[in-house]
């Protein structure tokens, strides 16, 4: 997840992933009758909210260190 935005019922979410070699994104309303849950895999530390920053980056800047609980 990149970015979460908006509130109440026009909330979303914009999920990143790469499919054959190119970057995909794809928004979801978090309200969405299709979306059963949402489960947190990994959790990751960042600077900032919003990482629009790893659009640009590749191979190992483009990785986010994993918090440790």
């Amino acid at each position: 997840v990149i970015q979460r935005r908006g509130s109440g019922v026009n909330e979303t979410f914009t999920v990143r992933k790469v499919s054959g070699g190119m970057g995909v994104e794809r928004v979801f309303p978090l309200s969405s009758p299709f979306i059963e849950s949402i489960k947190v895999n990994k959790s990751g530390s960042v600077r900032r909210a919003r990482i629009f920053y790893l659009r640009e980056r590749t191979g190992k800047s483009a990785r986010i260190k994993e918090k440790i609980f």
